[in-house]
Parts: C-alpha cells; structure tokens; sequence
C-alpha cells in the first residue's frame, strides 16, 4: 500500500539532541537499536522514535506524525484502489477532522471526514476525468490543536 513506504530521517544537523553517540529505535524501548538515524516502509500514523545515547547518558523521544495516503486511485469498480482516503489518523485524532479535495484550477470536489471518509472520483454523481487533484487535511487532535497538511494525487480511470 502506497500509505505504508514512508521514510523517517532523524537529522541532528543542528545538534538538537547534543553531542553524542546515538543509536535510534522505532516504536520500541526496548527493542532492537541501529546506529543509522534512518527508518524505511514505516506505515501511516503516529509513531515513537527512540534515542539512546551509547554512553548511558539517557533516551529521548520523539514523536513523528506520518499522514498516508494514496498518490493514486482508480475508481473503476474492480475492487482495488476504487476510492481515496487519507491514513494513519487514531483515537489522537477528532471526528472534526476534515479533507478538502480541489481540481487543478482551485474548485471544490468534495469535502469528506479525515477519519473514515473516501472519494469515489464524483462530482454531483458523475464521474470525474484522468487528472491531478489537490486536497487540505485540517486534522484537529483532541486537545483542539489542528494541525494543515497538503498534497496532491492522480486518478486514473
């Protein structure tokens, strides 16, 4: 699934963490460290990174969001990639979560619920064309936080 090869690269350029000798693990205190500050095909959602300074000076965490979603779909009623979603929204998440999708001269498509709302390639019941489509998340977390991202994905019919 598209949704599912993200890529997570701690970088400490600016020497955020301190000086030190670090290995990194995902999701896991006690899991398995690597020396490389880089982590591949990590699915959408919210995920815990953790930073253990090889002198036994402490570890650190940070949390790293990951929104999914498909660069593609193809309503065509075969079953697979039939409509577009966004992924990896949990419980963290409220219902008042909304996605705007627009063709490409700014016209609203459709509006949908980030948390389990889809699109089937319509317009007022009629199917749209091949073409690029740009959506909004405003993604509201419990505390009332929202937070924008946005981005773009083809369909192809």
């Amino acid at each position: 699934e598209n949704s599912d090869n993200n890529t997570i690269i701690i970088n400490n350029e600016n020497n955020n963490l301190g000086p030190g000798d670090y290995e990194f693990s995902l999701d896991a205190i006690n899991g398995t460290y690597q020396n490389d500050a880089i982590f591949y095909n990590v699915r959408a959602g919210l995920h815990t990174i953790y930073v253990k300074d090889k002198n036994m000076c402490g570890t650190a965490t940070l949390e790293v969001f990951i929104l999914g979603f498909p660069k593609f779909f193809t309503p065509n009623n075969d079953g697979v990639n039939d409509t577009w979603q966004v992924k990896g929204l949990d419980t963290n998440y409220s219902n008042a979560s909304i996605i705007t999708i627009f063709d490409r001269y700014g016209k609203l498509i459709k509006q949908i619920n980030a948390k389990n709302g889809v699109w089937d390639g319509t317009f007022r019941g009629q199917p749209l064309a091949n073409a690029d489509y740009w959506f909004v998340a405003q993604l509201m977390d419990v505390s009332g936080t929202v937070k924008t991202y946005r981005g773009h994905f083809s369909l192809v019919r």
